[in-house]
């Protein structure tokens, strides 16, 4: 009974690898890479509408919203889901049986795989909720959630660890970015022109996501420590300080372009991914 249990799982996991390596989810998986480009080429487009001293929520919550309201949006929103939906099953699927060749199946790349998986879910979870109505300001539900967390027991200690881990992400994009090691992640073009433009968006995009990254993360660990919640306002709520800072306009500015590079390069990822 335990030969014919384990050869039953053994054939279910390698239905579970045979899917996850599909050529359809594959094609809907790399148009993940597209859709979270487009959003965060919308993030940065509010973020440079903030610096010229306009209102707007600059963060994918806005940037869903946003699409939302374009002619279409229903269908936009729910192709957008479906789209990142498959990136994260793509993802895990990465996660669990590893991907072709031997970099892919160290565990290095299994744990980055494992992050990606969980970071286009919860893209996605943002994306259904607004398809269905309930889309939320991501600005006061990430205060909401800070004062939940502050009042639970050892929850400040989480914040803390939290605004930590978002910090070392963004530490990771900004080394990822300089040292563009996202390259091994790629089919690069053989013409130079849009090898350039795929390497230049990569590195100014991955420097800006690390740095709005790094700014999330302080934000949160002050919060917590000054114990005032209110003030962990994530990615919105840290653009929107920058811009009080002596010169924030201006560096808020360069920011935003940096935030249209890195979705332009995710578009552009949606074409060149080793998948």
């Amino acid at each position: 009974m335990n030969k014919s249990a384990n050869k039953t799982a053994r054939a279910a996991a390698k239905s579970a690898e045979a899917a996850s390596n599909s050529k359809g989810l594959e094609t809907a998986a790399r148009a993940g890479f597209g859709a979270s480009g487009v959003l965060h080429v919308l993030v940065g487009a509010i973020a440079l509408q903030l610096a010229r001293g306009l209102n707007g929520e600059a963060d994918l919550g806005g940037a869903v919203a946003q699409l939302a309201a374009r002619p279409g949006g229903p269908f936009l929103l729910w192709a957008c889901f479906g789209a990142c939906a498959a990136l994260a099953l793509w993802q895990a699927g990465n996660a669990v049986f590893g991907t072709s060749g031997n970099h892919g199946r160290r565990l290095t790349a299994r744990f980055g795989a494992a992050g990606q998986a969980v970071a286009f879910a919860l893209l996605a979870a943002t994306v259904l909720s607004f398809a269905l109505g309930a889309g939320k300001n991501s600005r006061e539900s990430t205060s909401d959630l800070t004062v939940t967390l502050m009042r639970a027991p050892f929850g400040p200690v989480i914040l803390l660890l939290a605004g930590a881990g978002i910090i070392g992400a963004g530490i990771f994009f900004a080394v990822r970015g300089a040292r563009a090691s996202f390259r091994k992640d790629l089919f690069l073009p053989g013409a130079p022109a849009p090898r350039r433009t795929l390497l230049t968006a990569g590195v100014l995009g991955y420097l800006s996501k690390g740095f709005a990254l790094l700014l999330v993360g302080l934000l949160v660990i002050l919060a917590t420590l000054r114990q005032q919640p209110e003030q962990s306002t994530g990615l919105d709520g840290s653009l929107k300080g920058l811009r009080e800072q002596p010169f924030g306009p201006y560096l808020l500015a360069v920011l935003a372009l940096g935030l249209v590079c890195y979705g332009c390069f995710l578009i552009l990822k949606a074409k060149y991914a080793r998948m």
